[in-house]
């Protein structure tokens, strides 16, 4: 049953976002002088402790899904690793406005891997964002932050498409631990190879850019659960704006136009996507309450009709 009002539920996904970009920042403030792998084995050490208390009373729900659990756990990681180099070598602001590309990387990979037809709105969102990415990395100035970027917003879009591969009765927080936990082998593997001696005075930046990100995906958790997504999803993008502010107060980062004009093609069309689904929600269900008048107030149709919630993580 739903408890917040959309207003709420938006008000909590902006203080998610915020929060979230306190771990870009702590990751950030380490990055120059790092050993990346040895950061990124030192955060997923730190989720696992604090995920696994969360676990513990459903143990069966760790052993579903693992072979998709495992493709998860390696695009995470990958993804983990290019978002230290793109937030190193690049504003706060500009990395983050890089990765709020991956919702239009998921349109294609929506027609590969199940073969979704996309509206003509999604197409020229994508085009769109596509042109907002080429505007802020200005392909004649391209750098190794940038492509470092990318590939962390293609590691967000890929980890969101594979959701729909794991088991549909599995929660929240056993999905965050197998993310982690089945990577560590992995990024343990890559800190021993890095060859750099063991930096322990990183790891509280690491625990806490872990704690941070956790705290945002408990927030997207109630809201989308409490809330339309069609009707708050447009609240994610304060993030972009927390990122331009934290930039300039911790690490005083200006932001270009470049980077301005870009994020504007990126995040309009997302919003305007989301507006358009909620109009043919809307239109859709205009079109369904005469149906349930006829029927009587039974419930039957409105049952089958009733917003779900939205799959975890």
């Amino acid at each position: 049953m739903r408890k917040m009002s959309v207003g709420m539920a938006m008000g909590l996904l902006v203080v998610g976002n915020i929060v979230a970009v306190f771990s870009d920042a702590l990751i950030k403030s380490v990055s120059q002088d790092v050993a990346v792998f040895q950061f990124v084995f030192f955060r997923q050490i730190s989720a696992v402790m604090i995920l696994l208390p969360f676990c513990l009373k459903q143990p069966k729900q760790l052993t579903q899904g693992l072979k998709w659990h495992a493709l998860r756990a390696h695009v995470w990681l990958m993804g983990a690793i290019a978002m230290v180099y793109a937030v190193g070598s690049m504003s706060l602001a500009t990395a983050n406005a890089i990765f709020y590309a991956a919702p239009l990387m998921m349109l294609p990979l929506a027609v590969w891997m199940y073969k979704e037809k996309l509206s003509t709105a999604s197409v020229m969102a994508g085009v769109l964002g596509f042109m907002g990415v080429l505007i802020i990395i200005r392909p004649t100035e391209i750098t190794w932050g940038a492509i470092a970027a990318l590939i962390t917003a293609f590691g967000l879009a890929m980890n969101n498409m594979l959701i729909r591969k794991l088991p549909v009765q599995q929660g929240v927080m056993p999905t965050l631990l197998l993310t982690n936990l089945l990577g560590i082998p992995t990024s343990l593997a890559l800190a021993l190879g890095e060859g750099a001696p063991w930096d322990w005075s990183v790891l509280p930046q690491a625990v806490g850019a872990t704690t941070c990100i956790s705290i945002y995906a408990a927030t997207c958790v109630l809201a989308y659960r409490a809330a339309d997504s069609n009707k708050i999803a447009s609240a994610e993008y304060s993030g972009l704006i927390g990122a331009v502010v934290v930039g300039i107060l911790w690490f005083g980062e200006m932001p270009d136009w470049f980077m301005v004009i870009g994020s504007l093609f990126i995040v309009v069309p997302l919003i305007w996507l989301s507006k358009a689904e909620k109009r043919q929600t809307n239109a859709a269900t205009q079109e369904i309450e005469p149906i349930h008048n006829a029927l009587g107030d039974n419930g039957l149709v409105h049952n089958e009709l009733a917003p779900q919630p939205v799959g975890e993580m």
